[in-house]
């Protein structure tokens, strides 16, 4: 009688889509987090035993070699260094992540189909194997050739002398086991995995059905995201392969899979923008080595992705003054910003009127709608209001507080600021100004734009005069600030027609 093959047993487990937690038993309310309908099955092999995922754990031991036990020390015999970094030339994408790619960091990109994720990873692909890094870039999304296409058309692949090594390794390829074998075997500087939710962990020798794993979850599964992830972060940290991983997002805008995702690696980065327009945002939502307040500015042109050194607005002296459009001097990390906060009102039905927010908190502009009513005499009750920051910039300081209020009150009374005029302050509950952070930063860039006036809290206003130029206008509570707001001539006023009647803030 022939010997009967054994298979590994399997465990039926409950994975918390949004918070990453493993329950025994499935609950219509994740324990961990409270979410309803977010606990999914899955089979994973018990411990000690099954083929799923071999070949991928095998190649990370291979790796790493025999590690040592971890002992214990004491804090004070810890070394303290510099962190290495690895910079990718390309200054935008190396602020947000504080300087460059650190050795062995796992890293998450996520954005919307179009955007420019694989375009990103070609050009950073490329400027790293041009420096002399070796880059491994694993496109489980199109093939090799497709691959080629694109970094001939951005000028990724760089030129070499005769009898030189290329750097950039390009592997066509979905089975997560065989792109961390030619990771060992190339010992690359950057692996790229484009994209996690097209990868999957089957067993050794599996097919495309992904072996036993592979039947009961196919790619994309809580449980192929899960075990991929780990293990692609298990690499990075015994081998020191930095590994930088694509993700796709949902409808609303989050990084789809569990939360467990975000929470296995060191840095997750956010790459905004609509793809029907040129400008693109890359923002950290998580970094361990560096801050999360930078942003990196980018437009989308026919050669790839080119940096944008001052995503601003500027005074154009020939344009006239608008009702509804307040530029305000806003700080991104350490660059300073000019960003123009635009509103509309149209008449709406009392008790259901519309707040809408595009780049600002909604909970934040109801409170500046309330405040505008209680201290600033207007009527808004009955109001749709819609307030949107232009060029797709997001304002999540309270300085642009001002501004808002100032867009909001002009639209309403067809009025607007004097052309070539900068605000900002954050307001409070009772109408006053409170100081802002980094005001000198926020002066200095506003006149160098060319800004004619700046209003700013008054109680920084003595502080400011010397940077000023005598351009400085401070301000105390909203009331004061509206007594800057003046009448639009209309079109009929400026041909001599009869004045239009304006209402008054």
């Amino acid at each position: 009688m022939g010997r009967l093959g054994v298979m590994a047993k399997t465990r039926t487990s409950f994975l918390c889509d949004d918070c990453g937690a493993v329950q025994a038993q499935w609950a219509g309310r994740c324990p961990e987090c409270s979410a309803w309908d977010t606990l999914v099955a899955f089979n994973e092999p018990a411990s000690g035993g099954g083929a799923a995922g071999t070949r991928s754990v095998s190649a990370v031991q291979a790796a790493a070699g025999a590690a040592e036990d971890s002992v214990a020390l004491p804090i004070d015999t810890i070394g303290v260094g510099d962190v290495p970094r690895l910079p990718t030339s390309i200054d935008e994408f190396d602020r947000v992540l504080g300087g460059g790619f650190v050795p062995g960091a796992a890293i998450l990109l996520g954005g919307d189909p179009g955007v420019g994720k694989s375009t990103l990873l070609m050009q950073v692909a490329g400027s790293l194997a041009g420096g002399g890094h070796r880059v491994l870039y694993a496109s489980s999304e199109e093939s090799a050739a497709q691959v080629r296409l694109r970094a001939d058309r951005l000028g990724a692949i760089p030129s070499i002398a005769e009898k030189e090594e290329q750097n950039l390794y390009v592997l066509a390829e979905t089975d997560l086991g065989r792109i961390l074998e030619e990771a060992v075997r190339l010992k690359p500087h950057l692996l790229l995995i484009d994209s996690i939710q097209m990868t999957w962990v089957g067993s050794a020798g599996g097919g495309a059905g992904g072996g036993a794993e592979g039947s009961r979850s196919g790619a994309g599964a809580a449980s192929q995201l899960r075990r991929c992830a780990t293990e692609l972060s298990l690499l990075a940290k015994r081998t020191g392969i930095t590994v930088l991983i694509v993700g796709h997002v949902t409808k609303d805008g989050q990084l789809a899979g569990p939360k467990l995702l975000e929470h296995l690696v060191d840095v997750v980065l956010a790459f905004e923008g609509d793809r029907h327009h040129r400008h693109r945002i890359l923002r950290g939502v998580k970094n361990r080595f560096g801050s999360t307040h930078e942003i990196g500015l980018f437009q989308m042109t026919g050669d790839g992705l080119e940096p944008v050194l001052e995503h601003s607005v500027s005074f154009d002296e020939g344009t006239a003054a608008s009702p509804g459009a307040v530029i305000v001097p806003t700080l991104a990390g350490s660059r300073c910003l000019l960003a123009e906060i635009q509103a509309l009102t149209a008449t709406g039905f009392l008790g259901s009127a519309k707040r809408r927010a595009s780049g600002l908190d909604g909970s934040r502009l109801a409170m500046l709608i309330a405040v505008l009513e209680k201290h600033g005499g207007l009527r808004l009750a009955d109001q749709d209001i819609f307030v949107s920051v232009a060029g797709g910039l997001r304002i999540q300081e309270p300085a642009g507080d001002l501004a808002t209020a100032l867009a909001i009150a002009g639209v309403h009374a067809g009025r607007a600021l004097a052309q070539g005029t900068a605000v900002f302050g954050e307001l409070t509950l009772s109408g006053a100004l409170r100081p802002a952070t980094g005001a000198e930063q926020r002066v200095s860039e506003a006149l160098r734009r060319g800004a004619q006036r700046i209003l700013v809290p008054e109680s920084q206003r003595q502080d400011l005069e010397s940077i000023g130029d005598g351009r400085l206008s401070g301000v105390r509570r909203l009331v004061d600030a509206l007594e800057f707001l003046s009448p639009v001539p209309s079109a009929a006023q400026a041909g001599g027609g009869a004045s239009p009647t304006v209402v008054r803030v």
